[in-house]
């Protein structure tokens, strides 16, 4: 195998194309931002590289405070908008129909059609040459209830979810493997068949909870109807007593 050597440049591919949202909800902006990334796990910290220039720059810088959405195959178009067009002369939200929704522990919106939001509070602002970067604190997480499956279990493989690489946007394939895998010990022929055996239990359950069939609501009587039917009965009851009487 024969290498070509290039000169320096931000070739590290794929990467999360994120929107960004910050400001407030009586004023918010989002911004598409592909410099970000997971730096720490405890505490959960993450970063995201900003241009002086941008107009969200110095709303993150005030406020100390911001939130990443993930992107998904449906609002790709809407996070490609986002990053071409400036919070200075457009509403964001109004232009794209994305939907702010108030967080729990940040003033900054989340984006209500983003499967994943991040809640982060910045800690530390480091100037690297074209951009500054901002690192922060994920205090919250805020999942999409479409995605978690009858356990708990958050499903994120299943939100279409978008990779950007070399200027170019591809939607993430099917799961190939999971962590440890290569070290994982092989499953008896016994112990295969009794995760098919779950998975098919579970499969089924969750149909039932989608698809379940409804419950028929239960009859209700008005005042005259219920005295209708306690005459006629009476009335009833009378008459069988008169015939054995006879």
């Amino acid at each position: 195998m024969t290498k070509t050597s290039w000169k320096p440049g931000t070739m590290l591919y794929p990467i999360p194309p994120v929107m960004v949202t910050c400001g407030t909800m009586d004023k918010p902006n989002i911004f598409t931002a592909a410099w970000t990334g997971i730096i720490n796990s405890e505490p959960a910290m993450t970063y995201i590289s900003i241009r002086p220039s941008r107009y969200s720059y110095e709303i993150i810088k005030e406020h100390k405070e911001f939130v990443i959405n993930l992107t998904t195959k449906e609002t790709l178009k809407a996070a490609d908008f986002c990053g071409v067009k400036s919070g200075r002369n457009v509403n964001k939200f109004q232009e794209t129909g994305l939907t702010p929704l108030a967080c729990k522990k940040v003033k900054a919106p989340m984006i209500d059609q983003s499967p994943l939001s991040l809640e982060c509070r910045v800690t530390e602002i480091k100037p690297l040459g074209s951009h500054d970067m901002f690192l922060a604190e994920i205090i919250a997480v805020n999942v999409d209830d479409d995605f978690l499956n009858a356990d708990g279990e958050f499903q994120l493989e299943k939100s279409g979810l978008i990779a950007f690489c070399h200027g170019n946007y591809h939607v993430l394939g099917g799961k190939v493997a999971s962590f440890g895998f290569s070290v994982a010990k092989k499953k008896s022929r016994k112990q295969k068949i009794a995760a098919i055996k779950h998975e098919r239990r579970l499969l089924k359950k969750n149909k039932q909870d989608h698809f379940g069939k409804q419950k028929s609501p239960k009859k209700t009587y008005s005042h005259s109807s219920t005295s209708k039917a306690y005459i006629k009965t009476k009335r009833n009851k009378k008459n069988s007593f008169n015939k054995k009487a006879l």
